[in-house]
């Protein structure tokens, strides 16, 4: 065995096994390389890595100014990998398991107000070539809550306008219908029937609904980037990602009465203490408005 063979392996069980997504995979592999590249530097095996070992590596990333939360998910990640390892019978013993994580805390998720939403949205050139597009984008990831990679995956066999549903192939691969608001459809229809309806497809490409200059489909990357120009643009004062439209999809559906388990359903998360989450955001906005308007705060 070798670190480059039991990593090759480790990431055909995760694909095969456990059916997670690319993204997902990917950021394991990452994690566990970590560990391969300061254990090759102590000259040590994976199937030779100690409990001091780890907890050296610990040090080593705490070193390199890594965050309390990244570390935490790199320890999970080397966690899982010597469990396969285990699974395997390549070794007996688990070096992690007397390891402990590091406190992260909690920390609320990053969201907008619909004021902010409303200004980026409303910031997009529709006359730059890629305006409605851009514009399309917005509206359907804070209409239905997606993740970027939903986003970026979203086929035009999957839209069901006269339904008002999407179908969404979220993590694992596991299907949703997520509903979608009118603003949504009648920009998704107005990007398809005046935009894309123009463009040279690439093969491979012709069932995606976001597609780049060159008729590919759109990267994660590139909404990444639309989204950081406009927070630019309108002097946004906030680290915001397409991660920040879900955050505030959900947090205005609670804060609006929606129940709990409905939001759960619509954001795709397979555990209920996911969502909850939220509700902790909804008490901050409800305790702030106590304090504003009580006549007796």
């Amino acid at each position: 065995m070798s670190w480059e063979t039991s990593i090759k392996d480790f990431k055909n069980y995760l694909k095969i096994e456990r059916s997670l997504s690319v993204n997902s995979v990917d950021a394991y592999i990452r994690d566990v390389k970590k560990l391969a590249n300061y254990a090759l530097s102590i000259n040590t095996s994976e199937l030779r890595v100690s409990s001091d070992d780890i907890r050296a590596f610990i040090k080593h990333i705490n070193q390199e100014n890594i965050s309390a939360r990244s570390q935490a998910r790199i320890l999970s990640s080397i966690k899982a990998f010597y469990k396969y390892l285990i699974l395997e019978d390549y070794i007996t013993e688990n070096p992690t398991d007397l390891i402990e994580s590091p406190k992260i805390g909690f920390r609320l998720p990053e969201t907008l107000s619909l004021t902010e939403i409303d200004n980026l949205i409303n910031s997009i050139d529709l006359h730059n070539k890629n305006g409605l597009r851009n514009r399309c984008i917005l509206e359907t990831l804070y209409s239905c809550g997606l993740r970027v990679t939903e986003l970026v995956d979203l086929r035009i066999s999957n839209l069901y306008f006269k339904e008002r549903y999407l179908r969404v192939i979220g993590k694992g691969n596991k299907e949703r219908l997520a509903p979608i608001g009118e603003k949504a459809i009648q920009s998704l229809r107005r990007y398809i029937n005046d935009v894309r309806s123009h463009q040279v497809i690439k093969k491979g490409a012709h069932d995606f609904v976001f597609l780049n200059n060159r008729g590919s489909k759109l990267s994660r990357v590139m909404i990444f980037l639309i989204i950081k120009k406009l927070a630019q643009k309108i002097g946004l004062n906030k680290k915001i990602s397409p991660h920040t439209f879900r955050h505030s999809f959900a947090t205005h559906l609670i804060e609006g009465g929606a129940d709990l388990r409905a939001v759960q359903e619509m954001l795709g998360h397979e555990s209920i203490t996911t969502t909850e989450v939220y509700t902790h955001l909804d008490k901050d906005y409800l305790r702030s408005n106590i304090l504003e308007f009580h006549p007796r705060s």
